[in-house]
């Protein structure tokens, strides 16, 4: 485990790019260094139009078929490679968004290729088991060598899922399941029958008027249970059915930093007074606090160490769990591998949910009273996925072969220093410049965001926003400092022509 997290003196020096001016902000030529993928593009390329008649064609056949209201580009995967994904019509962009935050090591990784290719995922994939019923002679070995070899430090147990809202959904589960048994006196105690007919009528004492407390401008999934705990639009919550769960206020810090140190715990220790006030006053007892590291959907939301801390603390006190949500910080982004590993916390969070980079899904946790009492009380058919979780064993090989973590820290240095650089220079579009210290999570305010966006695929950058005015950069792990040199350029560019 240790070799997931241990700094790589590995980073690769041999320069074989061609030189290249670097960001007008800086002097000099870009660093040279040894690419992890020696086939991937030098830079982006773009002719003509984007989307392309390709694309364009493409685009108008799959509407028959499936909604493509969302569609943000139509991909071409066979081209894609790296850092870089291709569209139809041979334009090769550089990615920073990876999807969703959900690519974590490059388009077609030779390693992840060779996992995909090994009898071991044929078997997985032809034979996919219900993991309930018939999990694999090999499950143990999988998890073992995979997802737990990666489990935030106190967590060493996993329940699989399919998705990040699946993930949050069943964490969910696990909390009133183990708030109840508390209640009755311990996993121990049967039933009662009138808790055996009033659920059926989804009435108490059976179906219990619990709750899940999050964050203003969280997102944790669109589920039913996970809506009710996203706050972040309203389009992903209208018309839909949601619980009586409550809402506390998420910090809303104040940037520089360091400009703001007193307003900033003053509003930290504001907000954390209010989840005590809910937790202990709200009409639908709670049983977890959900909590993203940096609220990514809402805006890349900060907050300091010191506030997630009196957040184990109040938990602590008052006897609910502490789940975090690292579905989008988690699998190296923040330059560690988990984002809660940069709070120095009393105690480990009771549960982490995970997805995206992990290219599946689940929840670590640690206290085996987590564990339903009963068996099919936490079941679905496939409880997740061997294939996936394949993959992630090879998305963990390679982190450690390459040293992935400690690169994303030192490339998310690199270029927040070009980023600010940029911010003192264009101040009107770079405001609360943030992520610092935190990998290349890093996100700024903009007041012509969407214009920034729609006009970034022409200068051959995709990335994207999040909240109603930041963007926000999610590259991949295996992002260097020549990319980030390519990136600050393409930004300064796209900044001048808005």
């Amino acid at each position: 485990m240790s070799s997931v997290f241990r700094a790589s003196t590995r980073l690769h020096s041999a320069a074989r790019l061609p030189a290249a001016r670097a960001l007008s902000t800086t002097a000099g030529l870009r660093a040279a260094e040894k690419s992890y993928f020696p086939n991937e593009p030098t830079a982006p390329s773009v002719s003509g139009t984007i989307p392309g008649p390709k694309n364009q064609a493409a685009a108008t056949e799959l509407d028959e078929v499936f909604d493509v209201r969302s569609l943000n580009m139509l991909t071409d995967y066979n081209q894609s490679v790296g850092n870089y994904i291709a569209d139809l019509d041979g334009n090769k962009l550089l990615d920073v968004y990876a999807q969703i935050a959900s690519i974590p090591v490059g388009y077609n990784n030779p390693h992840l290729q060779k996992v995909a290719a090994s009898p071991e995922m044929a078997c997985a994939l032809i034979n996919r088991p219900a993991l309930g019923n018939f999990p694999s002679s090999d499950w143990a070995h999988i998890l073992k060598t995979g997802a737990l070899r990666a489990a935030p430090k106190g967590l060493d147990q996993v329940f699989t899922a399919m998705a990040g809202s699946d993930a949050n959904e069943t964490a969910y589960k696990a909390a009133f399941i183990y708030y109840r048994q508390l209640q009755r006196g311990g996993p121990e105690v049967e039933f009662t029958e009138e808790e055996l007919l009033s659920t059926m009528n989804n009435q108490s004492p059976g179906s219990p008027q619990l709750s899940i407390l999050s964050f203003k401008s969280a997102f944790h999934g669109r589920l039913f249970g996970s809506l009710s705990t996203t706050r972040s639009k309203a389009i992903h919550k209208l018309d839909i059915p949601a619980f009586d769960w409550p809402q506390a206020s998420f910090p809303q810090l104040k940037y520089p930093l360091e400009d703001h140190v007193q307003e900033n715990a003053a509003e930290e220790q504001r907000c954390l007074a209010e989840v005590e006030r809910l937790i202990k006053e709200f009409h639908n007892p709670v049983a977890a606090v959900m909590v993203e590291p940096i609220q990514s959907e809402g805006g890349d939301n900060h907050a300091s160490p010191a506030f997630f801390q009196g957040l184990r603390d109040i938990t602590k006190r008052t006897k609910v769990l502490f789940i975090v949500d690292e579905v989008q910080t988690g699998v190296g982004a923040t330059g560690k591998f988990w984002a809660h590993d940069h709070w120095n916390l009393s105690s480990p969070p009771d549960m982490v949910t995970f997805s995206k980079k992990a290219q599946t899904a689940g929840y670590y946790f640690g206290n085996p009273a987590l564990r339903p009492n009963k068996p099919y009380r936490q079941f679905n058919t496939w409880m997740g996925d061997p294939a996936r979780a394949l993959v992630y064993r090879g998305i963990i090989e390679e982190i450690e072969r390459l040293g992935l973590v400690e690169n994303t820290r030192i490339t998310g240095d690199y270029l927040y220093g070009g980023l600010t650089r940029l911010s003192e220079k264009y101040p009107e579009h770079f405001q609360n410049l943030r992520g610092k210290n935190q990998g290349t999570f890093i996100a700024w305010d903009t007041p012509k965001r969407d214009q920034f966006i729609a006009k970034a695929k022409s200068f051959g950058v995709n990335i994207g926003g999040s909240g109603p005015s930041a963007i926000r950069l999610r590259p991949m792990l295996v992002f260097q400092k020549h990319h980030a040199d390519i990136l600050l350029e393409k930004i300064e560019q796209i900044v001048q022509n808005l």
